[in-house]
């Protein structure tokens, strides 16, 4: 019997949660390093696993299948494509940054203080959280993926409403109100998106008699499944529906700006750069494969809505007077191109969807950690509340440069060949979608720049003459993040060849080929 790969990837940072936990009060530190190394344990698996796939080989890879509840047809089963492959990673090298950076973040603010929730069990969450979404990405039972894809919620709900931002002008008192609503109202948009999910999930094994993702998308292919057009339209429409929520789409996107604003900059990193992720890998994987045909015919309405995410996340994040809701209205726009991409139906644009959703995480991570030293220095997220810090920081002030770069898709930084790929293949279907889409990038450009002049440039304010620079633990951060924006944006290719044979099986799955081009190359 092989060396169960997907299983110890999932598992590692789940027990390493539960030993961090456990760790003694008195045991801060110890705590911390044990979580950092169980990370980076967990990293190495992840590197492993991209190892060994093949992006020649068969679809599902390091599969594993084990009776689990029989009756019901529940099996134990994880295999992993290109696309899966490159979110683990993307997960597994995220959360030693996350660690790293919030380092101090849920530290007492003073001997014997009670506002704060044990070091212990902020770290233990973070690690139960990557547990959950990696397992996420390597389920390919809809059943077990179900049940990871709702319990990650509760990790995430503590970590939102347990260890917010301290950065808060209205006092403890307010601040705590703030984050416990922002931590409900996390919970309550993607429960009830799951439970209308779990209705689909149990109408599908109703249909299919059992839940293996592989054997359903093979009884479909081969004709010895077939759906009624409206059973198949419903059953699409409860996945996307918690799809949608977790990605987030407008108009179900509401819940992100407070949870990014309440939450400390790593948590916030976790939600929309891991957690967030795992809403758009599920229509890749669940939503195109298993209602192939329903995908078509809600993609006119799926891309007027990722058109209105695009251009209403940019045009709210010109108007934000906070750092980290400017971000998340970004993000709203940037899943909004991501989204695009998925439902433009053609090779560029999906390869570019799923690179996306690895060069927006990096993107984001950089930019959210840097706002988050920004913040912790100044103890404030308004943007009225910086100016000049450039001259007193200039590290500082150039990492944070280079992450908003990133985030408006300079040529050069990775988003840029992302974001790039799923205009080009929408155009070539959708030439008005589009168009109109590319106003997103310059809206992006005009964000970005006038949070950097608002924030970095002018005159020095004096709340930040003395404000310190990026420390040692912090350029251990923010450095890998730079040189790899830098290195995808020179040379995507490395994530283009892992990715791209499992678009094309997914554009074979709804029967789909792309547009040939309306003038002939001269021979």
């Amino acid at each position: 019997m092989s060396f169960p790969l997907l299983t110890a990837t999932a598992a590692l940072p789940a027990v390493g949660a539960v030993a961090t936990a456990a760790v003694p009060a008195a045991r801060r530190t110890a705590a911390k390093w044990l979580a950092l190394l169980v990370s980076l344990a967990t990293l190495a698996l992840a590197i492993i696993v991209l190892v060994r796939f093949d992006p020649g080989g068969a679809r599902y890879q390091l599969t594993e299948s084990h009776a689990w509840i029989e009756n019901f047809g529940v099996r134990y089963e994880l295999g992993v494509d290109g696309i899966a492959v490159a979110l683990v990673a993307l997960t597994a090298v995220l959360i030693p940054f996350i660690i790293l950076a919030g380092w101090h973040d849920a530290d007492p603010l003073e001997t014997g203080s009670r506002r704060w929730r044990p070091t212990q069990g902020f770290f233990a969450l973070i690690l139960a959280v990557e547990a959950m979404v990696v397992i996420s990405f390597e389920s390919t039972d809809v059943f077990l993926f179900y049940i990871f894809f709702e319990a990650m919620l509760i990790p995430m709900y503590f970590l939102i409403g347990g260890f917010g931002d301290r950065a808060h002008a209205q006092g403890e008192e307010a601040a705590s109100t703030q984050r416990s609503y922002a931590a409900v109202k996390f919970l309550l948009y993607n429960l009830v998106g799951g439970l209308i999910m779990l209705a689909a999930v149990i109408g599908l094994y109703v249909v299919a008699g059992n839940f293996s993702l592989q054997e359903i998308a093979q009884a479909r292919a081969n004709g010895s499944l077939h759906m009624a057009t409206s059973t198949e339209r419903w059953l699409f429409l409860g996945f996307f529906f918690a799809f949608a929520v977790k990605a987030p789409l407008w108009p179900l996107h509401t819940w992100l700006p407070n949870a990014m604003q309440e939450s400390t900059a790593p948590v916030a990193v976790l939600i929309t750069a891991v957690v967030d992720k795992v809403g758009t890998f599920a229509m890749l994987r669940f939503c195109l494969q298993l209602f192939p045909e329903a995908s078509k015919w809600a993609t006119p309405v799926i891309l007027v809505l990722a058109l209105i995410s695009i251009v209403y996340g940019a045009l709210l994040a010109v108007g934000q007077r906070d750092i980290k809701r400017l971000v998340a209205y970004a993000s709203i726009s940037h899943f909004g191109f991501i989204i695009m991409g998925i439902f433009a139906m053609t090779s560029q644009g999906q390869s570019g969807a799923t690179l996306y959703m690895v060069n927006h995480g990096i993107s984001t991570a950089a930019l959210m950690l840097v706002a988050g030293f920004l913040i912790s220095r100044r103890g404030s997220r308004l943007i009225a509340d910086y100016g000049g810090v450039q001259k007193v920081a200039p590290v500082l002030a150039g990492t944070f440069l280079i992450g908003g770069l990133a985030t408006l898709s300079l040529p050069g930084l990775a988003p840029f060949v992302s974001e790039f790929l799923v205009l080009v293949g929408t155009f070539t279907r959708y030439p008005a979608i589009g168009i109109i889409a590319t106003f997103g990038i310059v809206l992006a450009a005009l964000y970005t720049l006038v949070l950097y002049q608002r924030t970095m440039t002018g005159p020095v304010k004096p709340e930040v003459s003395a404000m310190p620079d990026l420390r040692a633990r912090e350029l251990v951060v923010v450095a890998p993040l730079i040189v790899l924006l830098i290195f995808l944006g020179v040379y995507p290719k490395p994530v283009t060849d892992i990715v791209n044979p499992a678009v094309k099986q997914t554009m074979s799955d709804v029967h789909k080929t792309d547009p040939k081009p309306s003038v002939e190359a001269a021979k």
